[in-house]
């Protein structure tokens, strides 16, 4: 079913509360957006707390970044969302947010990369680091650029995760999962050990991940 822009306007606000009340989104930090069509980017406006953001607050932009409708500006980092649009033309949204045990390892210089628990490796593959970019500069989008088109969630260096999708659904749960599998991985830490999933059984788990997803989750 094709969604209206009132929907997306409300999906934006479900995800971006739930993403705050989770902690991942503290005050006025974090970004969504959805590709409204090949013209339209639906994006949270740059100073809102996501806790508290309204259906009329998104701005609407075009792909070069042009403000095309809203009361609000965009946020600062739309340019970051417009680098995976570019690069990703099967991505319709991107979530961008600050989920405290995966944002620990993105500023510890840790890739979230460890293959140890089956069902993360194959939900998500790996999720590499990618290096320290300004926050809304130019310099954040072009950290990102070599690894966008090979994945679908990224640790940004010493800022915080950034993940993308299908839908919003898909995007969030996403950021769900890393978070949680951050806190595997800090138990492994804790415990002193990890136990490595063979290559073979990693073979297996993508090539399973690609039939049950049509082959749309690049791995």
């Amino acid at each position: 079913m094709v969604k209206t822009d009132a929907q997306h306007r409300a999906d934006l606000v479900k995800y971006g509360r739930l993403l705050f009340e989770k902690g991942f989104c503290p005050a006025t930090s974090g970004n969504l957006s959805v590709r409204l069509d090949e013209c339209r980017i639906l994006i949270t406006p740059t100073g809102v707390s996501k806790g508290d953001m309204k259906p009329e607050d998104p701005a609407v932009i075009s792909p070069t970044g042009q403000h095309r409708f809203g009361r609000k500006n965009s946020s600062s980092e739309a340019q970051m969302h417009l680098l995976i649009y570019r690069l990703r033309p099967d991505v319709k949204a991107v979530v961008h947010a600050h989920p405290p045990k995966a944002t620990a390892f993105a500023c510890a210089g840790i890739a979230l990369d460890q293959p140890i628990a089956s069902e993360f490796s194959q939900a998500l593959g790996s999720v590499p680091l990618a290096k320290y970019g300004t926050p809304g500069t130019p310099d954040l989008a072009a950290a990102m650029a070599y690894l966008v088109p090979h994945h679908s969630a990224l640790l940004m260096g010493n800022h915080g995760v950034v993940t993308y999708g299908q839908d919003l659904f898909d995007a969030h749960g996403k950021i769900e999962l890393i978070e949680h599998f951050a806190e595997i991985v800090l138990g492994t830490l804790v415990a002193g050990r990890q136990n490595l999933l063979a290559p073979a059984e990693l073979r297996r788990l993508n090539e399973a991940a690609v039939r049950y997803s049509a082959g749309t989750k690049p791995r």
